[in-house]
Order: structure tokens, then sequence, then C-alpha cells
């Protein structure tokens, strides 16, 4: 009897082992083979958010059709560097896009970066402000009343500013916790006659600026809405950190030379002048910034190298990352180009702990990505 007993424990355990091993095989099969997550994910990291060379179309893993909605909300199908994919349209998770036959076609015209890492893009085809979160899902909407806005920007405590500079001429002052507007502040007066000649809106403490020509800033009043009737003006943007004030030009455009002027604010004094080659034709400035830490973004466009025998070069960004004390190349990053017919007026956006944000237009719809030169 006990002969027997003990053959029947015996082979009661051969059977939990023999079960065991089989459930451990199992488990590994369904985490490693074909069908697994890993081999499911969207593609590698573009090198954009390395410092190396983007892709020139974003990740097609979880992107929806023209005029769908791409879901944002999926970040296993994201590939590392993209934040989120919105397809085109007016649905929650959609951005607007116009091609009219007798004018200009319209995408997102602008976007910016709030102090806790949200992404905010002016929708204003859909008439709105969508705020995406750094997990890719779209945290909500702000309604906005001006008819042709273009750019937006995020005070530090988080002060929305939406400005239109060709009908209602004015910044609009938008509170960020009730999405109520606090004011407006008009564009025309000293120092701009003319506003179809601005290219940007400025936020520094409490003054609200507007860029001139890509030269000088012309202060139009504070983030409580009062306007500034003096409307006294400075020599170029202001840096994060509080040092100096910055200005880009290109100088010599076929063999791809500009300046980077810095002065600083305290004195007002020239800090520094320095020329830089880039060795490819350039075609524009595509963002000029820094973050807390007083680091400088700089972006242009033109006909980068490829680094092989054909196609010799193709358009592309290349973004400089530069010392805040004396302009020197710190790191560089070449980021792709957006080619596509629709008029933009800001496609890039800094962040205060560094890098960058930046919007990719493909038919598909709207690709928000983060790099770095650093």
């Amino acid at each position: 009897m006990k002969s027997r007993k003990r053959g029947v424990v015996i082979f009661v355990g051969l059977t939990v082992l023999a079960l065991g091993i089989a459930l451990v095989m199992a488990r590994s099969g369904h985490e490693d083979g074909p069908g697994s997550d890993s081999s499911t994910q969207g593609p590698a990291a573009p090198a954009s958010a390395q410092g190396g060379t983007a892709p020139r179309a974003p990740s097609g893993a979880s992107q929806g059709k023209a005029g769908e909605g791409a879901s944002p909300s999926a970040p296993s199908n994201r590939a590392p560097g993209v934040i989120a994919e919105l397809g085109w349209g007016s649905g929650a998770s959609q951005l607007g896009r116009d091609r009219p036959q007798e004018a200009n076609p319209e995408a997102p015209m602008s976007l910016a970066v709030t102090p806790l890492g949200d992404v905010v893009v002016l929708d204003q085809l859909n008439g709105r402000l969508v705020r995406i979160g750094q997990d890719g899902k779209v945290l909500g909407t702000t309604p906005i009343t001006q008819q042709t806005p273009q750019d937006v920007a995020v005070a530090r405590d988080g002060t929305l500013l939406v400005m239109d500079r060709l009908r209602d001429k004015s910044v609009a002052i938008i509170d960020p916790e009730t999405g109520s507007l606090r004011g407006e502040l008009p564009l025309q007066g000293q120092g701009i006659p003319e506003t179809g000649g601005i290219t940007g809106t400025f936020v520094d403490g409490d003054s609200v600026y507007v860029e001139r020509e890509h030269g000088t800033l012309v202060r139009i009043g504070d983030l409580s809405g009062t306007a500034d009737t003096t409307r006294p003006e400075i020599p170029g943007r202001p840096t994060r950190d509080g040092r100096s004030y910055i200005l880009a030009n290109i100088i010599d455009r076929p063999s791809g030379r500009l300046l980077l002027n810095a002065v600083d604010r305290q004195t007002n004094q020239q800090r520094y002048t320095r020329e830089y080659r880039v060795q490819f034709p350039l075609m524009y400035i595509t963002l000029l910034d820094s973050d807390r830490s007083g680091v400088i973004y700089l972006g242009v466009a033109g006909e980068l190298p490829t680094g092989k025998a054909s196609p010799a070069s193709e358009p592309g960004v290349r973004l400089f990352c530069l010392d805040p004390l004396d302009g020197k190349v710190l790191g560089q990053a070449d980021l792709p180009l957006n080619t596509m017919p629709e008029e933009t007026f800001r496609d890039y956006s800094v962040l205060d702990e560094g890098g960058v944000v930046y919007q990719y237009r493909t038919e598909a719809g709207v690709s928000l990505r983060r790099a770095d030169c650093r």
C-alpha cells in the first residue's frame, strides 16, 4: 500500500511539473513571438528625437484616413518622439484643413507649449484652441472668437494669447481656467502702422509684445488686457532666462550664412554677434527662441545635404542649440520640413526644460513630435 501511494504522488508531481513547463513556454511564445506587443509597435524612434535625420513622413501606425479621426490616445502605436497623431476634420481628435480653389489653403496656423508641458494648437478653421497632453490625449478645447487668428502664445501663468493681424487686428487675452476673454489689445498704433507686417506674438513676464518684420518688438499691453499707450520697443526676442534679447537674420542665402545678435537686457549693450555658415542653401529661419536655462534654439530651413550620391540634397530644417553666453553651437539635429501647400504661421515651440515640439503635416493629418539638439 505504501509503495502504491508513493507511486501516485510521484505521478501527480510529474504531471504538475509538465503543466508548469507548458505554461511557461506558452507565455514565452506570446511575449516574444510574431503576435506579441513588441512586434506590433510603431516604427523605431525618428532620428529627430535622437539628434539625427528624421524620416520625411510620420508613422502610419496610428493615423486615420484624411477626414477621419486618428486616435491620439494609443501610445503603444506611436513611435518614440511622436506625441500625437491627429487626422483632418472637426471631431474631438481632429484638426481643420481647407483647400479652397481661389484662396490659400490653410492648416493649423500655430502652436505653443504651456508651463505644464501641454501642447496648444491653434485650430482656427474649427474656431478653437486644442490642448493636448504629454500622453497624446486631447484634454479639451477653448473656443476663440477672432475672425482670422494666426498665432498663439502662452504666458508662464498659463494665460492664452491669440493674435489676429488681418481683420480684428488685436491680441485676445484668454483666461486659462475659464476660457473667458479678459480683453483685447489693439495691434495698430505707434510702432505698428500696418499690422500685416507682424511676425509673431511674445510674452515676457506680464508684458505682451508683437514682432515687426522679424526685427524689433513693440509692447502693446499686459496680461490683464490693459493696452500700453506708450508702446516701447525692445531690440529682439527676450530669452527666458532674463539675460538677453536675440535677433537672427540671413545674410547670404546661397552660401548659407546667417547672423545671431544678442543684446544684454540690463545694459542694452551688445553682448555678442556670431556668424554661422551652414554649408547649404538657406530658405528662411523657422525658429528662434530659448528654454528656461537660456539655451538658444535656432532653426533654419534649406536644402540639406543627404550624404547620398542622388539626390545630393533635400528640403529640411537644421535645428541648432546655442550657448546663451557666446552663441557657440552645443549640438544640432535635422528635422523634416513641411512642404505641403497649407499656409501656417508657427510650426515650432521650445519647451521650458529644453527641446522643441513641432508639427509635421501629411495628407492623413498632423503629427506632433518632440526633438532635441543638445
